[in-house]
């Protein structure tokens, strides 16, 4: 059930089928990655299921919706970073059970959750089958879970993946960083957002910035919380923007966060849409949950309940209602 009041509520069970998809990311990369989606396999295998890895994204999708038709389906794992859970939200019909095997490099949905690598905690969570429905993101037509970032984030992760071979370590985005520093000039970013209440193709207002974040759940890279208040069951995005671009407000701005004082820096702006759009003059890059997403422009709207996660009775005993 979605809250519009954005309290988080119980969505029901799963079904009772007994196939599991496991989505595995190509550049899991070490033996201990390989060795802990093995274990899950058997783990599931052992509780009864039947484990399927799907050979392609195509292969997921036409799985999930076959599964999903007849019942058939308890879940799909996406093993990976936050990338593969949302290259598995795209590519499986609404209402698909995800639950999260968190081996990428901040697993930041995963850490939402609760979700661990522990392969007998993850099939638990599986056989409790307690569903949870939260919004997503729609980006220029691609779903994410997390947040957007536009400018200086979106130029680090274009340069870290133009180059990237296998898995990404919190040390891959050092250079990235340092090269985007010297040579990212912040351009100017109008983002055009609509309200609730705001007729359909109307504008509620505009914001000027050249950082702009738009918050789905409280979790950024980090551990940095830029909007906290970020539920992803009201059915709105946060959009959280700075104004001034240079290297020294990045740090005043990055200091600001990390205390949770942004909303006592003068030029910080925080509101709350349904729809928006980004534009710039020039090439400017952004992210989608830590993924180059393209440039802009940028159209964003919300999906209410458009991912459905599983969680464990512990979690919602003291997250829901």
């Amino acid at each position: 059930m979605q809250a519009a009041s954005g309290v988080i509520e119980r969505s029901g069970k799963s079904s009772a089928g007994r196939q599991v998809l496991l989505w595995t990311n190509p550049n899991a990369g070490s033996h201990s990655r390989i060795d802990t989606i093995g274990a899950v396999e058997q783990h599931l295998i052992m509780a009864g299921y039947t484990v399927i890895r799907p050979s392609s994204p195509e292969d997921l999708a036409a799985r999930a919706t076959a599964g999903q038709a007849d019942q058939s389906l308890r879940a799909v794992v996406a093993a990976g970073g936050d990338g593969t859970v949302g290259l598995v939200l795209n590519q499986t019909p609404p209402g698909t059970p995800i639950v999260v095997l968190p081996l990428g490099t901040e697993n930041l949905l995963a850490k939402y959750l609760e979700h661990s690598r522990d392969p007998a905690a993850l099939v638990r969570i599986i056989e409790e089958g307690n569903l949870l429905s939260l919004d997503a993101g729609n980006a220029n037509g691609r779903l994410f879970t997390l947040m957007a970032g536009c400018g200086f984030d979106g130029e680090v992760v274009r340069r870290l993946h133009r180059k990237r071979r296998g898995h990404i370590g919190h040390w891959s985005y050092a250079k990235p960083i340092l090269d985007a520093i010297r040579t990212y000039e912040y351009p100017l970013l109008t983002v055009d957002y609509r309200a609730p209440g705001t007729p359909e193709g109307a504008w509620t207002g505009t914001v000027e910035a050249r950082w702009v974040f738009v918050v789905n759940l409280p979790r950024y890279a980090g551990g940095l919380a830029i909007s906290p208040t970020a539920t992803g069951t009201d059915g709105l995005l946060d959009i959280c923007t700075f104004k001034e671009g240079s290297l020294l407000s990045g740090l005043y701005y990055l200091s600001a966060v990390v205390f949770g004082q942004q909303g006592a820096v003068h030029d910080f702006v925080k509101v709350q849409a349904t729809h928006l759009r980004v534009q710039t003059t020039g090439k400017v890059p952004f992210q989608l949950d830590g993924d180059p997403g393209g440039e802009l422009p940028l159209d964003i709207s919300i999906e209410p309940g458009r991912l459905t996660v599983l969680v464990s009775d512990h979690w919602l005993d003291r997250h829901a209602q």
